[in-house]
């Protein structure tokens, strides 16, 4: 199925490249297009393409020789360890291979012993400051671009194929690189590309809100989208390699990264054709794990070069800056300024600023207002009425109309694929359907839609019609059915709902992290009021987010998390003990698992028990944790999840442990989720941080603290007590949720709203058979479950056809009553016999018919009556 939905989308394998033109000449040899392409290749990487005066000041620079040697001890240069090794390992996606055809899977399905080999060889390269040759070689795949001419060499993208065993390696290298440029803030707050809980949205809503404070204001906004050509393909290595230097990087890491960027070479690949081997010359190489954040290292400093005065943000290589005055001879000033250094800049680190796609906007509602004149390298920058910004078209008055149109466009064109699959006799099932419309069509519609979904209701009501119509078409309902019905049926809320969870997600995601740019922007407050009073003016984000924020969350705190966390090259796991062996609850006795409790207990008898327990009730959640007699329990926020009040208890005990100095004792919990969290490396929960922290401040006192697990509610005395101290406890705990914890607050609310709405529709004739909203899964045909949906809903083509063409409603031919679903299934007398005969009754509700499972006799009633092929 899912081929199928590619090439509807026109997304085709591999083919074949019948043509090229070089020098205005046809190349049609396979064997010679191979080497045209990678001459165009090479050609971009060249530094030829430099111009004079920056080759003359990379001749300069490059004379002068780093030296990353260091007799220091930093920490970063330490051995890897295989615990690194195995986090790499776990992350990793299946890629193609690269020239040496060892793929990730080979090496994720290696023994330990070879993996102990594999680290050992590592650490050589690592120490002995080498690089393997056979890892600097690349296989590029040419792709043509969409809507280019594909005789041209330069028209198409490259992608290339590098070694997995060498991008193994960089990961490991590329997680410590990343861990001391965050640690240490190297790189700018506005740089938001390919950084933990950041993304392109950070820099559109930071845009959105300067436009809105600005039309508030009555001032106007200048923006400025920056093209830099061929970014990637032109970054100077060298320059790379200084900006390490000059951040005082020094000894392993560093000189890993300059053996990674010398000497790279490539060929080009189509089908089983080879082109000779070329060089790129310059630039970060394709494919590389490491690539991404040189290159963010590289250009990080231009944000540097940009006045206080001006906004900027960057997404890796889109750059926008904007200022907003009154006065436009201000606003002129400012961004040339800007301008000026960003090309002064670039002309001395190597990048080419396109003069040509560099686009500007003037964003202002009063009229008669000429654009500003602005020049890049002595060319006016063009100004335009809209332009697409990260995927997000911004027009100049800020309505998102434009973008609302072009969205709809792409969306009527994917919802073709729906009409291939959904044929109501032998089309898909509606589960994989909605999985199509969700991947392809609902997700384009989500993209951005925190931002533009401050537009006018109106605008957005356009997106509604493609909604309504995917669901329709997935469901197979008939065509006048009531839309809370098919939100009711699919399961998949209003798009204004969906809007709502996510901007609210979003908008507690920033909460939690106290270093994201955007957060001071939230909880100031400044210009609250001039937007109150405004009805014209549409508030900023942080503003619409305080409106629909329900008074359940307004005083939540957000815990924020630290992305930095601990070293990666620091081994950050705790063990735990399963005293019960391959004994399981659920297949033991509780004698049998108090007795191993007991031997254990036994074996154990010089640490001191303590036992953790929390609990989650329909409105309480609690901890509490039992030791010595002691027991000390907290009631915490509603929103905590069982899984946060588990961490919190063990945390506590901790706590308690380090207040009373006790030496030896050993932790139990019945929660298995959090043992292998606490175990785990790479989860983010800021409540494990905690507790791994104070696990570390008491093993430096010289304490021995263990973990165990135990099974809940089979007579262990602690476990017992525990659990129901927890589920008793008074005490209230004021501490910050977790991000985790609050999105899921944000989705049941969203869910109760919804539900709240679908109880008014006390007339729809759904509502009578599914009341509460929930996933029903079925595993019928196509033709049956299309049958099943339109009586659920109520509108068949049997009953409801006459809208279509304004026609009188149908009679029962037998005895001439309105003919509806609740006729058909239990309201004609004429066919009480046959009812009776199938469905053992002549008395019963649609629900006992049509509920989450249908009588299995259903369908076979409808084929006796002879109207199953008319629904």
């Amino acid at each position: 199925m899912w081929e199928n939905v590619r090439r509807a989308c026109g997304i085709y394998p591999e083919k074949r490249i019948s043509c090229l033109r070089k020098n205005g000449q046809e190349v049609r040899n396979i064997s010679e297009m191979v080497d045209v392409l990678a001459e165009a290749f090479a050609s971009i990487c060249s530094a030829s393409n430099y111009t004079e005066p920056f080759l003359t000041h990379k001749n300069r620079m490059e004379r002068i020789k780093l030296r990353f040697q260091t007799t220091k001890h930093l920490s970063y240069n330490a051995d890897l360890t295989i615990f690194e090794l195995h986090t790499a390992l776990s992350v990793i996606k299946h890629t193609s291979p690269g020239p040496d055809e060892v793929t990730y899977s080979m090496l994720q399905h290696l023994s330990e012993h070879s993996l102990l080999n594999i680290l050992y060889m590592f650490n050589r390269i690592w120490k002995e400051h080498v690089f393997p040759d056979c890892w600097k070689h690349a296989f590029i795949i040419p792709i043509p671009k969409p809507g280019k001419d594909p005789q041209d060499p330069l028209n198409y993208r490259p992608i290339a194929l590098t070694s997995c065993m060498c991008k193994l390696f960089e990961r490991i290298v590329n997680v410590r690189l990343v861990h001391i440029l965050e640690k240490n803030e190297y790189i700018s707050p506005f740089q938001s590309g390919f950084r933990k809980s950041r993304s392109t949205i950070d820099n559109l809503i930071s845009l959105e809100t300067d436009i809105r404070v600005s039309f508030l204001k009555r001032n106007h906004l200048v923006s400025i989208f920056f093209d830099i050509y061929k970014a990637y393909d032109r970054t100077w290595r060298y320059g790379i390699m200084k900006n390490l230097y000059d951040l005082g990087f020094r000894g392993n890491l560093p000189i890993f990264v300059q053996n990674f960027l010398k000497q790279r070479f490539f060929r080009v690949r189509l089908g089983n054709t080879f082109s000779n081997i070329f060089c790129q010359e310059e630039g970060v190489p394709q494919g590389c794990v490491l690539s991404v954040t040189l290159f963010v290292l590289a250009i990080n400093p231009i944000l540097s070069v940009i006045p206080q005065t001006v906004q900027k943000n960057l997404y890796v290589d889109d750059l926008h800056i904007s200022c907003y005055a009154r006065n436009m001879q201000l606003i002129e000033r400012q961004l040339q300024t800007a301008i000026n250094n960003i090309v002064e800049w670039s002309n001395k680190s190597g990048f080419t600023i396109s003069a040509q796609k560099t686009i500007g906007i003037h964003f202002c509602k009063r009229p008669l207002h000429p654009d500003p004149e602005l020049f890049l390298s002595g060319v006016p920058i063009r100004f335009q009425d809209n332009y697409k910004f990260l995927g997000l078209v911004f027009d100049k008055r800020l309505t998102f109309l434009p973008h609302i149109a072009s969205l709809r466009k792409r969306c009527l064109r994917s919802l073709n694929i729906l009409r291939t699959l959904s044929n109501t006799s032998w089309g898909a099932d509606r589960s994989c359907l909605l999985r199509v419309y969700r991947s392809i069509i609902r997700s384009m519609i989500d993209y951005g839609s925190v931002v533009y979904g401050s537009a006018r209701p109106s605008y957005l009501k356009r997106l509604d019609y493609v909604h309504h119509q995917a669901l329709r078409l997935s469901l197979g309902a008939f065509r006048t059915s009531p839309i809370p019905s098919l939100y009711a049926e699919a399961f998949e809320p209003s798009l204004s709902s969906r809007r709502d969870k996510l901007s609210l997600s979003y908008y507690f995601r920033i909460l939690s992290n106290d270093k994201h740019p955007l957060r001071g922007t939230l909880l100031n407050g400044n210009n609250n009021r001039l937007f109150n009073a405004s009805s014209l003016c549409i508030p900023h984000f942080g503003l619409r987010m305080r409106n629909i924020l329900p008074d359940t969350f307004h005083g939540v705190k957000v815990h924020t998390t630290d992305f930095c966390g601990h070293p990666p090259w620091m081994e950050n796991s705790i063990s735990y003990i399963n005293p019960f062996g391959n004994f399981t609850k659920s297949d033991s006795n509780n004698s049998v698992l108090i007795s191993l409790f007991n031997q254990h207990l036994q074996f154990y008898q010089s640490y001191q028990p303590v036992f953790t327990d929390g609990s989650k009730s329909l409105n309480h959640v609690g901890c509490a944790f039992f030791t010595n007699g002691h027991i000390i329990s907290y009631k915490l926020h509603s929103f905590t999840s069982v899984f946060s009040s588990e961490i919190t208890a063990v945390y506590f005990a901790l706590k308690y442990i380090d207040e009373h100095e006790i030496r030896k004792s050993i932790l139990y919990t019945d929660s298995m989720s959090l043992l292998e969290s606490l175990r785990s490396s790479s989860t983010r929960n800021p409540l494990i941080k905690e507790v791994k922290d104070v696990y570390r401040h008491l093993l430096s006192k010289g304490a021995r603290i263990l973990f165990s697990w135990v099974p809940s509610h089979v007579g262990i005395t602690g476990n017992e007590l525990a659990d129901k101290s927890a589920r008793s406890a008074t005490e209230f705990l004021t501490r910050p949720l977790v991000y985790a914890d609050v999105r899921s607050a944000v989705n049941q609310w969203c869910h109760y709203q919804w539900q709240e709405k679908w109880n008014m529709e006390t007339n729809n004739k759904l509502h009578v058979i599914k009341p509460v909203l929930s996933h029903w899964v079925t595993k019928l045909n196509r033709r049956c479950d299309v049958v099943l949906t339109r009586l659920r809903i109520g509108h068949t083509r049997l009953t409801h056809k006459y809208l279509l063409f304004a026609e009188s409603p149908p009679t029962c031919s037998h005895c001439g009553d309105i003919l509806t679903v609740k006729h058909i299934l239990t309201d004609c007398v004429a066919v009480d016999r046959r009812r009776l005969r199938y469905f053992c009754s002549s008395s019963f509700d649609l629900s006992f018919l049509l509920g989450q499972i249908p009588h299995f006799n259903l369908f076979m009633y409808l084929k006796d009556i002879g109207v199953f092929h008319d629904i």
